[in-house]
């Protein structure tokens, strides 16, 4: 059958992502002697250019790496909270909930040290070597995809009034970015020049990339987040608040390895990151699934994934979070999930319906519920206007994957900081 969209098969190297940019970044990475590692660190830049409403560097990324001959490892890209955000600090303020947007919900950047480390252990191309793809289309531009300036419209208020620095980049002119036209982030390929430009004469690339991470984390940009945290801004309880993010919470954070969350299905040992994150929840709906299945794509088949789907998300709400107190054992086990799987009737569930691991009380938020597709979505406060109702846009992530026939395949999905402060770095 003819199709323009054939599978794609090679013998050099393959790149997947998000972007096409990113995508083609990452390929002459590759072209000029990088490996799967470098096309990575490259690509995942890129697409803080080019995917602005997705993701960026003071967000976070989880990276799922299989070294050619050794062991695969995760690399945890997700920042802690500072260490000021404490519900005393909360209710000191009069809130019940932390809010959706502004300083008060920002975790600690993650990606950037994550992206550091991955490039610095298992890389071999320089910082500027593997920056310059997303200097370039920052600097000189590249036609945003339409979901950019849909997003900043949505929120275009927010920028003008709040988030003012950023609207110098979002909102230049006060038009927000359009396909066809360029468009240019000035304030971000300034930043990662001048971060080369001091970290040029340290030493070798090992050395170069250490530095990156201490000016990250006590330089210049260091800085500018935090000053930017202190800054009252109005987030969805509809008053205006400064962050709890400080530079001992910058200094004291970096990305770390662990083992990755397993689950051993039909002969293939399937892994994910762990329930800081949500990969296990697809290890559970695994886990779920009966001995034998119905028919694939039938009726049933569906109806079984879906409302498998359902009880793992339940578990993931109830249960997920720092993974020192996840029982994740007993969520994947067979023991458990066979009494979970029973819950599965011939109706769907419109309940959300967590289960007790080791008889556990599951701790669920009381503004937790199930909303219907057609019910328009739940407001956490007056000022919710953080992001577009589009389903694509509550999902705020950019899955990439590259591959090199000498060298293993990295997996990582960069998202967009915790929240929406606004400044441009």
């Amino acid at each position: 059958m003819f199709t323009t969209r054939p599978t794609l098969q090679g013998t050099f190297g393959m790149v997947s992502s998000t972007h096409w940019l990113a995508s083609q970044s990452a390929m002459a990475v590759l072209e000029e002697g990088g490996n799967a590692y470098d096309a990575a660190v490259a690509a995942g830049f890129v697409l803080h250019v080019v995917e602005p409403h997705l993701n960026g560097p003071g967000g976070e990324v989880p990276i799922i790496l299989a070294p050619a001959g050794g062991e695969v490892r995760v690399l945890c890209g997700q920042g802690v909270a500072p260490a000021g955000a404490t519900i005393e600090h909360y209710k000191g303020l009069g809130l019940d909930l932390v809010p959706g947007t502004g300083p008060l919900a920002a975790a600690v950047p993650g990606a950037f040290d994550a992206w550091m480390l991955l490039l610095r252990d298992y890389g071999t191309k320089s910082l500027a070597d593997v920056l310059k793809y997303a200097i370039g289309y920052a600097q000189d531009g590249h036609a945003p995809v339409e979901r950019v300036g849909e997003t900043v419209e949505t929120v275009r208020e927010l920028f003008e009034t709040e988030w003012v620095s950023s609207a110098e980049v979002y909102l230049p002119g006060g038009k927000a970015p359009r396909p066809g036209e360029l468009f240019r982030n000035p304030a971000l390929a300034a930043t990662w020049k001048r971060l080369i430009a001091e970290v040029s004469g340290t030493g070798d690339r090992v050395a170069q990339i250490e530095r990156a991470r201490e000016v990250w984390r006590g330089g210049f940009i260091a800085e500018a987040l935090v000053r930017q945290s202190g800054r009252p801004t109005l987030d969805t309880s509809g008053e205006r608040h400064t962050g709890t993010l400080t530079a001992a919470d910058l200094a004291s954070w970096a990305a770390t390895y662990e083992a990755p969350a397993t689950y051993d299905w039909q002969g293939w040992t399937l892994c994910k990151a762990g329930p800081w994150s949500q990969g296990p929840v697809l290890l559970q709906q695994l886990a779920l699934l009966p001995p034998e299945l119905p028919r694939y794509g039938s009726a049933d088949y569906v109806h079984l994934l879906i409302e498998g789907c359902k009880l793992a998300m339940a578990d993931r709400e109830a249960w997920y979070g720092d993974a020192a107190e996840v029982p994740l054992a007993e969520l994947l086990s067979d023991a458990y999930n066979a009494e979970r799987r029973v819950l599965v009737g011939h109706k769907a569930s419109y309940e959300l319906r967590p289960g007790s691991p080791g008889g556990r009380t599951p701790r669920m938020s009381g503004h937790a519920r199930v909303v219907a597709a057609d019910e328009p979505e739940p407001a956490f406060g007056p000022r919710e206007r953080a992001s577009p109702p589009s389903p694509r846009a509550r999902c705020p992530r950019c899955p990439g994957n590259r591959t090199s026939r000498r060298t293993g395949a990295p997996g990582a999905t960069p998202a967009t900081s915790t929240s929406s402060t606004g400044g441009a770095t």
